[in-house]
C-alpha cells in the first residue's frame, strides 16, 4: 500500500473516537489521582461503540507543577497497554502548550525535545495503534509562524521515526477556516485535524473561561423562535452580540453540514485526509434534547463527508453521562444520538 493509501486508511480507523478528561485537567489540582482511567472504563467506551481514544496530555503544565516526567510517563504506558488490550486506536496529544507569535523559535525546540522522547519511548508500538497529535490548538497567531512550527517539528521527529502517523490542525484552536487557508506539509504521513464548536454561541454557553460573548444561556438546538433567549446584557458589544443575531439562521443542521463542508474541499484539494478532533457541547446550560440533537446532527454530518469524528469529552464538563460514566447515567436520547 502506498503511503497515501495508508494514511488514509489509518485516519479512518480514527472514526467514533472519545477524548478521556484527566490528564489535562489543569484546573483541578487533585486530577492525577482522581481521574485515572481503568478497565470498567474502556469496557463501557468498547460497549458504546467507540473505536478509538485520544488521551490530551498537559505536560507543560505538569513539568511547571513539579510533576516528575517519569510519573506522568508511567499513567501514559498504562493508557497504551489498555488500547492494545482492548483494541482501541490511541490519539497521545500534546495539550496546552506556551506557543505564541513570539516565542516560536524557544517553544518549537521544546516541542521537539518532549515529541523525541516520546517517539523513542513508544517506537516499538505500531503505527497504525498509536497517534501522535503534535500540539492541540495553536492559538490565534500568524499561521505562517504555526506552519514553520509544524515543518520543523515534523522534520525533526521525521529522523527518529520514519512511520508514524502525526495529525496536525491549524492556528487560531484548529479553527476550520483556518484549516481552510493552510497549505498542507510535505510529508505525505500526516491528518489534518479540526475541532468543531459551530455554532460556538450554542455549544459553549455559560462557558466561564470563554468570557462574556457566551453569557447567554438558555439557548436551543436547533433554534426555536418560541423559546430563543434574549441576549445577556454581558454580551453586548462581544462577538456574542452579533451571534445572538445569526443564531436563526446558524442553529440548524444545514448550516452544521455548510460548515463542516469547507474542511472536506480543503482536503479534497490537497488529497489528504482530515478528522473532526473535538465536537461536543458543555453541558452545564445546555438542555439534555438540545445537546442529543446536536450531538447526532454533527455525527450525521461527519458520516455523510467521510470525515472521522471524535467526541469532547468522556467524563468532564462536556460529557454524554448525566453522572459518573455509566450505562445507567446514559440518557435515551443520547444512546440514539451516539448510534448506540
Amino acid at each position: 500500500m502506498n503511503a497515501r493509501a495508508l494514511v488514509f486508511k489509518r485516519a479512518a480507523t480514527l472514526n467514533n473516537g472519545i477524548s478521556f478528561s484527566w490528564l489535562e485537567q489543569t484546573w483541578n489540582k487533585n486530577s492525577l489521582r482522581q481521574g485515572a482511567i481503568n478497565d470498567t472504563d474502556f469496557k463501557l467506551i468498547k460497549r458504546l461503540g467507540f473505536r478509538s481514544i485520544r488521551l490530551p496530555v498537559a505536560f507543560t503544565y505538569f513539568e511547571s507543577a513539579g510533576v516528575p516526567a517519569a510519573e506522568i510517563l508511567e499513567y501514559i504506558d498504562n493508557v497504551v497497554k489498555q488500547c492494545h488490550r482492548y483494541g482501541f486506536k490511541l490519539v497521545l496529544d500534546y495539550h496546552y502548550g506556551n506557543l505564541n507569535d513570539i516565542n516560536g523559535n524557544a517553544e518549537t525546540v521544546k516541542i521537539i525535545t518532549l515529541w523525541t522522547k516520546l517517539a523513542k519511548r513508544y517506537k516499538h508500538i505500531d503505527a497504525g495503534e498509536l497517534f501522535f497529535e503534535l500540539y492541540n490548538e495553536p492559538p490565534h497567531m500568524n499561521p505562517d509562524v504555526w506552519k514553520d512550527v509544524a515543518y520543523n517539528v515534523v522534520t525533526a521527529l521525521r529522523k527518529v521515526d520514519k512511520t508514524r502517523t502525526f495529525i496536525i490542525g491549524a492556528s487560531n484552536y484548529n479553527s476550520i477556516y483556518e484549516l481552510s487557508r493552510f497549505a498542507r506539509l510535505a510529508d505525505d504521513n500526516i491528518i489534518y485535524t479540526f475541532h468543531f464548536y459551530e455554532p460556538f454561541f450554542f455549544t459553549h454557553q455559560g462557558a466561564s473561561w470563554v468570557g462574556n460573548q457566551v453569557a447567554t444561556t438558555g439557548v436551543s438546538f436547533p433554534y426555536s423562535a418560541e423559546n430563543f433567549p434574549a441576549l445577556d446584557p454581558r454580551a453586548k458589544g462581544t462577538p456574542g452580540e452579533s451571534n445572538h443575531e445569526m443564531y436563526k439562521r446558524d442553529g440548524n443542521e444545514q448550516s452544521v453540514n455548510d460548515k463542516l463542508q469547507i474542511v472536506k474541499a480543503w482536503g479534497d484539494k490537497y488529497g489528504v485526509p482530515i478528522i473532526c478532533g473535538e465536537y461536543g457541547v458543555y453541558n452545564k446550560y445546555a438542555d439534555l434534547d438540545s445537546r442529543c440533537r446536536y450531538i447526532k446532527a454533527v455525527r450525521a454530518a461527519l458520516k455523510k463527508l467521510g470525515i472521522p469524528g471524535m467526541l469532547w469529552d468522556y467524563n468532564d464538563s462536556f460529557s454524554i453521562f448525566t453522572g459518573k460514566p455509566s450505562m445507567d447515567n446514559l440518557p435515551a436520547c443520547m444512546k440514539d444520538a451516539i448510534a448506540y
